[in-house]
Order: structure tokens, then sequence, then C-alpha cells
């Protein structure tokens, strides 16, 4: 009575164990392991129902006698074939495992070499080429709650714990087997479920990432690329045997959370205009406004021309008519190519630069045909809405500036996005976003534009590109990221705040732990800082820039670690590890961004 009382204990104990297995192949090894331990039995074989319904499958089999262990958590590679459910058409009922399977019951015989009604063929030949002797053995259906049948359990030579004699398996060994193979139905089940939901999950982040390739090419690969450095770059911190981080360690789930990470930490672009990412010039919108410009200054030319000619035919003086119309255009064409070197934007705009725009824009064009013919019912209603008053009678022709601030050019949020501002401008707002959102979406503007003082982007243009992440944020916090995935929103979500807590949208100040967060989420979330700058300065596929040499992303980066932007020791970590290195043989960069680099000039 105590040894069965110790083996319902045991029983339990597997059952424990069982519960708290992740892994599938170790969860594979404790049923077999476990239920051969319980029937004191020499060999055993676990099978898995094939996807298709049609094959058992060979998941382990071990045999004591002969040191067997393939398959499993630790075993090696499994070589038995598949045991067909069908045979010609057929059931098949001579294999004693499919059999057990089709007709849902325990099978157990005493000696496979007098056992009738199956073909144990197979067995024997086994048998000879090892020297090994089958005889008792048990074949239990791995039934789930579903009812569905998902496997079999199968054992072999069941042993006398006295004298270690082969005996057939007791009615208490089969009691015992079949609890645990009930037991491993349901728990295979299960851990199967959950290993779908989180092949959905990233089947779902894959899918995301795809399709911000579909809508912007580079900014998929972006996505593709970032965590391929934070990886490296957390691989290296792990690699550390001296510093900041020497014993920084990352388990698997840790891994993936910090793979996932990296690639959703820019899924908010899903809502992103790609012609305001990609806008290479002050004037371009869907296309570059620079063109109907250049046509206004050829009116004037053309209205210049046709003047002198008239004059020249009212009687005045040919030549002088000429030479002042030669000056004239020479003038003309002097304003516009200022105005064209104004629209590709740069570093710096100086004050008279602005100014030289400003006087030009005065400048004013005729007007003969009506600009509210053709034009969408939203055009029409900035014009009236925009300038609170209904849209006058067109009295034409009409002299316009050459340069145009117009009320349509102002672009006012919908009800939706309206209501998203309210949201994440209150200081209370519930994801801690500490932001200033601009009055208008955009601002069209062609003087307005024009006079940006450094680059190619206003500030509703930046805010629209920065807005990625509050839309990332809301995204990541609506999914339901739970134990090991829970910091992926977080470690996302970081990537454009500072050391100093100057970034967005948050204002975070990474040089401090964050509330409900540990130094290793930290050390992640702002190794995705670096990944993420770095990817973006040396990026080749950016319709907007030039990629960067290593030498001049790594002198940018020092610059932002001098301003307390990055972590300077996790940039230490960068240098001194080689992971930029890596990273450009690995991308690969173009042959001409790889220079020499002297890292003693940026530690």
């Amino acid at each position: 009575m105590n040894q069965v009382l110790k083996k319902i204990e045991r029983l339990n104990e597997i059952g424990i164990a069982l519960s708290a297995a992740s892994n599938v192949k170790v969860l594979c090894d404790e049923i077999l392991t476990g239920a051969m331990e319980l029937t004191n039995c020499d060999a055993g074989s676990l099978y898995r129902m094939s996807d298709d319904k049609t094959e058992l499958e060979f998941v382990i089999v071990r045999n004591n006698s002969l040191g067997t262990h393939m398959g499993g958590s630790g075993g090696v590679e499994m070589t038995f074939p598949p045991v067909p459910l069908m045979v010609d058409g057929k059931p098949n009922k001579n294999n004693v495992v499919s059999s057990a399977v089709h007709d849902d019951v325990t099978i157990k015989i005493p000696d496979a070499y007098h056992a009738e009604g199956f073909d144990f063929s197979g067995t024997r030949k086994f048998d000879q080429e090892t020297g090994y002797r089958t005889q008792s053995i048990l074949t239990i259906a791995l039934k789930n709650h579903h009812n569905e049948i998902i496997g079999a359990l199968q054992l072999i030579n069941a042993k006398d714990e006295q004298s270690g004699e082969t005996r057939d398996f007791t009615p208490a060994d089969q009691q015992l087997a079949e609890s645990l193979a009930s037991q491993a139905a349901i728990t295979i089940t299960n851990n199967r479920l959950i290993e779908e939901q989180r092949e959905l999950l990233l089947g779902f982040v894959d899918m995301m990432v795809e399709a911000l390739s579909d809508k912007s090419l580079y900014t998929g690969g972006h996505c593709k690329r970032v965590p391929v450095i934070t990886e490296m770059l957390a691989q290296a911190a792990v690699d550390s045997s001296e510093g900041k981080f020497r014993g920084f360690t990352l388990n698997s789930n840790e891994w993936e959370e910090l793979k996932m990470a990296g690639k959703l930490h820019d899924c908010g672009k899903v809502a992103t205009p790609e012609y305001v990412v990609d806008k290479s010039t002050k004037l371009e919108t869907i296309y570059d406004r620079i063109h109907e410009v250049r046509m206004r200054f050829e009116v004037l030319k053309r209205d210049a021309e046709i003047d002198c000619w008239k004059k020249i035919a009212a009687g005045a003086d040919e030549n002088e008519q000429r030479e002042i119309l030669d000056r004239y255009c020479r003038q003309i064409d002097d304003d516009f190519a200022f105005v064209a070197e104004c629209n590709i934007g740069g570093e710096f705009m100086s004050d008279e630069q602005v100014e030289r725009l400003n006087m030009i824009a005065q400048k004013s064009w005729q007007r003969t045909l009506d600009d509210r013919l053709g034009i969408s019912w939203e055009e029409a209603s900035r014009k009236s809405v925009n300038n609170q008053q209904p849209p006058a009678q067109c009295s034409l022709p009409v002299a316009e500036k050459l340069l145009a601030d117009k009320a349509e050019h102002l672009i006012l949020r919908d009800k939706k996005e309206t209501e998203l501002v309210e949201k994440i401008t209150r200081k209370d707002n519930e994801w801690g976003f500490n932001i200033k959102v601009p009055k208008f979406r955009s601002n069209r503007g062609e003087l307005y534009n024009l006079c940006v003082k450094r680059g190619t982007l206003t500030e509703e243009d930046r805010y629209t590109i920065n807005e990625h992440m509050v839309y990332t944020i809301i995204m990541l916090e609506n999914l339901p990221f739970k134990n090991d995935l829970r910091n992926v929103p977080f470690i996302a979500a970081s990537h454009h705040e500072t050391m100093d807590g100057n970034g967005y949208p948050k204002k975070l100040k990474m040089s401090e732990l964050q509330p409900d967060r540990t130094w290793k989420n930290m050390q992640t979330a702002k190794m995705m800082v670096i990944a993420d700058i770095f990817e973006a300065l040396t990026a080749s596929d950016r319709p907007y820039k030039k990629p960067k040499t290593l030498s001049e992303s790594l002198r940018i980066l020092s610059f932002m670690r001098n301003d307390n932007h990055i972590d300077p020791d996790l940039f230490e970590l960068f240098l001194t590890s080689g992971v930029y290195k890596q990273y450009a043989k690995e991308a690969p960069l173009l042959q001409e961004q790889i220079d020499e680099v002297d890292i003693n000039d940026y530690l």
C-alpha cells in the first residue's frame, strides 16, 4: 500500500512539473520519463499526431538498456520513420500504436513475439540488430480535454523491482500510465495553444513590418535593421567581462522581448504620410510645388515681353525697351534661382536670405482664371472657413503675390484628430505624453515653407513625423502584453527619449530609473536609442538624404553623447566591442561608407 501511495505522490509531482514546463521538448521528456518511472519499465516512445492527421510521428525514443535517447530536449536526431494511420485507403490496424489511436483504447500485450493481430516484424528486426528483447508492451492513446487524440504513449518491458526481470504491465501500471497520459495530453494541448498564440503574435509583428515595407520600403527596412543592431549591442553587453555591463544577462524570453520591441518600434508610422517623411524640398507635398512657382516667374517674363512689344508698337524706342526687358528678365531669372536654392534646404538660412524671400514674395502676377474651379470641396471649404467668411465673387483678372500664404494652405485637423489631440495634451493623459501640438495639421504656405531656416520641415511637418511615436505607444499599449513581453511597449516607445529628458513624446530622463522599470529594462531601451540613430545615419535607401560614412555617423553619435542625448557607457561599448564594424559587414553598408575609424577619436 505504501508503494502505491508513493507512486500516486510521484504522479502528482510529475503533474506539477508538467504544468510548469514551457518548452515543448522538455515537456515531452518529462512525460515519457515520468511514465517509465511510474511503471518501472525499460523503454518507451512518445508519438505526436501529424498536422495533417495522417501519421504518428516519433517525438522521443528512450531505451535504458541500450542507452538510447532520440528526440526530446537532449537526445540525438530522430531517425525512425512515422507510423501511417492509413494503408491502402484503410485504417492501419496492423501497427499497435496506430490501432490504439484508431480505436481510442489502451492496448496491453504480455509478449510481442506471441501477440496476434499485430505486425511486429519491425520490432523483431530491431531486436535482431541490437540484441534487445522486446516483450511486454503498453500503448495508450493521448486524448486531450477537447476529446481529440493528439498522439500516443508506448511503454516497453516493465521490470520487477526486486529481480529486475521483465514482467507484464499490471492493472496498476495501466491506471497510473493512463492518468499521466491524460494530464500529458491536456498539458501538451495547452502548451501548443500558447505556442500558437505566440506564433500568431510573431506573425502579426512580421505582418506589421511587411505592411510598413509595402508602404515605404526603407521604413520596413529600418524596422528590420534596428533589431539587428540592438541585439548586437545587447550581445556585446552580455559578453562584457568588465566595467558597467559585467554580469549583464538576457534570458530567452528577454531576447524575444527585445527583438519584438525592435520590430515594433516604429509601427506607428503606418499613420504617417510618406510625403512628409520623404520631404526632400521645402515646397514638396505629394509633388514639388516649385514647378508652380517657376510658372509664375515665367508668366512675369511673358507679361514683360508683351508689355515691351506693346510700347514699341505705340512708338517707344525699341533698343531702350529691349534693354529694359533684358534687365528685368535677368532679375527675374536671378530671383527664381534664389527661390529655387532656398527650396533645397540646408543647415542654415540667414536673416538676410529670409528678408530677400519676403521682398520677392511681394511681387505680383496677374491671374485671369477662377481658382475655385476644379478643386475639391475640402479645399473650397478651407478658402471659406479659414477666412471665416464666404469667398468673394470672383473678380478677374486679379493680382496675386508671387509667393503666397493662402487660407487654403492652412489644413485643420478633423474631428477624430482633434479629439486625440485633446486627449494626449492633457497634463494627466493616460500615456504620460509631454508634447506640444501645432494649431494646424499642416501649413502649406509657400513663403512659410521657404523661410524654414534649417532643413525642409516646418513645425507642423516635424510634429507629423514625431507623431508616429504617439501612435506607436497607443497601438502597443492597446495590445495585452503580459509577463515575459510586458516591457515591449516601453522598450519600443523610448527610442526617441534622451538622457537629459528633452526627447519625445514623454520627455523621459533616461539617465534615471523610470517607475516600474528595472536597470536591465533601461539598458535595453537605451540600446535601441543608439541602434535607431545609427541605422538612420548609415541607411543608404532614404530618398531624402545621402548615407553617412562610419566615421561621420560615429562623430554625430559622439556629439549626441556630449549633448547628453545617448548613454555614454553604451556608446563606449558600441565602439570598443566593434558592433559598428560588425553591422557594417553584415548589413552590408555601401563600400564607400566603410572608411577608416579610430575609435579613440570618439571615446
